[in-house]
């Protein structure tokens, strides 16, 4: 039985491009070893395995927070990758976080090349 935790899931995209904004994003807002990393291609695109994380985080780290961040120019959606989807799918996303986690507090984030964080609006 593990009985060590962190508060939260960051769960992004795999791209490169983006680690050295979302390192220095998570080290201004999050304490070191109090936050559980996750990075699949196309950020919340595939909701199934992205789900199955957040158990996991939430069984065995007692998170309380999980943290969205979906990226402009994502080749994983290739063409359909504009920011309105990437704002419907992580919408949907949080929205089934919650109705399955209603506990979990979800923040969500599109990151633009530029190394700039959105909230979309909900």
């Amino acid at each position: 039985m593990h009985n060590h935790g962190c508060e939260v899931v960051v769960i992004t995209c795999i791209d490169y491009r983006f680690q050295e904004y979302i390192n220095k994003w998570i080290a201004q807002n999050f304490a070191p070893k109090s936050f559980d990393r996750v990075a699949f291609a196309g950020g919340v695109k595939n909701i199934v395995v992205i789900l199955n994380q957040i158990d996991i985080a939430k069984k065995n780290h007692h998170i309380h927070k999980v943290i969205l961040i979906n990226h402009e120019d994502c080749g994983a959606y290739d063409q359909e990758g504009t920011p309105e989807k990437h704002a419907e799918d992580l919408k949907t996303a949080a929205l089934k976080i919650k109705e399955i986690h209603p506990d979990l507090e979800v923040e969500t984030y599109y990151l633009h090349l530029d190394g700039t964080f959105e909230q979309p609006v909900p």
